[in-house]
């Protein structure tokens, strides 16, 4: 298993980051993907899920069982005063019941006449009950109950966290494709321009064209090595923000030239993100924040029972059989016992009333978050959802304009070509086409920016 391991890694490594004369694709599901497996935020997120199951057991160390020792003697001028054992073996259990078998056995010459016991010893075998305080919740029993809902919360806490790492990573991997989609424009056009000039060049030489047009066309071949450049740096740029989201064995790596984006993301989009079926049955109250809101409420309510019961008053009770001997279970009768009650109550309760109040306010607080939250959180998805449709219906608007500004300059070529149009028209009609692309690749860009929010914020798509 360790060297398949090591194979999938290796395999990962040269098909993204080796260099070769070809170019490799990688796809926005592909990269997501090694960055949900290899991301440290990610593997962060994990500790907390490992947190609460830690918590959980030790909540659940209060149950167990436990063994007691407690050996005293003296002794002075040959003189034993006194030599005392007790082991006991208790078994705490749910609703304050603790169950318990014990072993004594005292001698000595000044023993207290009340530690008088059989010289083998005194068994007992007994139980302790809380009656009043302690009975139906206690300490033990919030922990464990509070312990379970933190694996709640903490699910929740760790799908946030996956989730926003998603989501700026996603964020970086359209931006990679927004600057390499404009620097191959420009790097088009840069062509065009270098074929015109030389073209309009040609057309002077023959007598054709008046010098004063090799001059413009000049300086558009030099606009576009401008606009190349800055889209190559820009390209460069959002490469290495993209990088930061690439990491093999712990170890961060760099996105290599050879490595593009797919170009067709914007036309695979419903193959990457979730149905719009899935969308529309969301309920807001599956949300995670809202969830983890749930959670701190559930552990409020549990110590809201807590000092509830704190505000009776204590009364433990304890019975226990005593015999001589252990095995003999006829001789643990009625006759010989050992029992107690221990009653206790505070007068005023002012410290119990006071954690109960506050408590109850900590309620009414979460309570107005919990509201609060929930309206923003839909009005957020609503939001998020209007504005996707609109942006798609600029695309389409965007898009009809790159193609008649396409055909525009097209026509425009042919009648240069013809003599009857000029080369500063041309290269007007070809400026409009290059903003209308620009346009059309910003658009597209914010609508995948839009979905990807939409995703990350109905956490649909990495939910396990």
């Amino acid at each position: 298993m360790k060297h398949c391991v090591k194979f999938i890694l290796f395999f990962l490594g040269s098909i993204l980051f080796a260099q070769n004369s070809l170019s490799e694709v990688l796809s926005l599901s592909e990269y997501l993907s090694y960055v949900k497996s290899n991301h440290p935020v990610v593997k962060q997120a994990g500790l907390v899920i490992t947190e609460s199951e830690v918590k959980l057991q030790k909540a659940r160390g209060a149950f167990d069982p436990k063994f007691e020792l407690d050996y005293d003697r003296k002794k002075f001028k040959e003189t034993t005063y006194y030599d005392k054992l007790n082991a006991m073996f208790k078994i705490p259990v749910w609703y304050g019941i603790d169950f318990k078998a014990k072993y004594e056995r005292n001698d000595g010459e000044y023993l207290n006449p009340e530690s008088t016991l059989p010289e083998d010893g005194l068994y007992n075998v007994g139980v302790s009950i809380s009656l009043a305080k302690g009975f139906l919740i206690n300490e033990r029993m919030a922990s464990i109950k509070q312990a379970k809902i933190y694996q709640e919360q903490a699910e929740a806490e760790r799908l946030l966290m996956v989730n926003t790492i998603l989501y700026d990573a996603s964020l970086a991997y359209f931006k990679w494709l927004k600057t390499y989609q404009e620097k191959k424009m420009y790097t088009n056009f840069l062509k065009n321009s270098h074929i015109r000039f030389k073209g309009v060049k040609r057309s002077y030489e023959m007598g054709d064209k008046p010098a004063v047009d090799t001059l413009e066309s000049y300086i558009v071949v030099t606009n576009r090595k401008l606009n190349f450049k800055e889209s190559e740096i820009k390209y460069i740029k959002a490469s290495l923000e993209l990088s930061n989201y690439l990491w093999l064995n712990d170890v961060p790596v760099e996105i290599q030239n050879t490595i593009i984006p797919d170009e067709n993301t914007f036309e695979k989009k419903e193959d990457y993100f979730s149905s719009i079926s899935d969308v529309e049955s969301y309920t807001i109250e599956d949300h995670p924040k809202l969830r983890m809101l749930e959670s701190k409420y559930k552990g409020l309510q549990i110590e809201k029972k807590l000092n509830l019961n704190q505000l009776l008053p204590k009364v433990d009770v304890h019975y226990n059989f005593l015999s001589e001997s252990l095995g003999d279970m006829d001789l643990y009768t009625f006759s010989n016992y050992k029992s107690g009650i221990t009653l206790s109550i505070p007068l005023f309760l002012r410290k119990e009333r006071a954690n109960l109040k506050l408590t109850k306010l900590k309620l009414q607080d979460l309570e107005w978050s919990m509201n609060t939250t929930k309206t923003t959180l839909g009005n957020k998805m609503e939001s998020i959802s209007r504005e996707m449709e609109n942006i798609l219906e600029q695309e389409r608007y965007a898009t009809s304009m790159v193609a008649d500004y396409a055909t525009l300059l097209k026509a425009e070529e042919r009648m240069f070509e013809l003599g009857e149009s000029s080369i500063f028209l041309m290269n007007s009609r070809e400026s409009k086409l290059i903003n209308s692309e620009l346009k059309l690749i910003t658009l597209q860009n914010k609508y995948l920016e839009s979905r990807a929010h939409l995703e990350s914020f109905l956490m649909l798509e990495y939910e396990e």
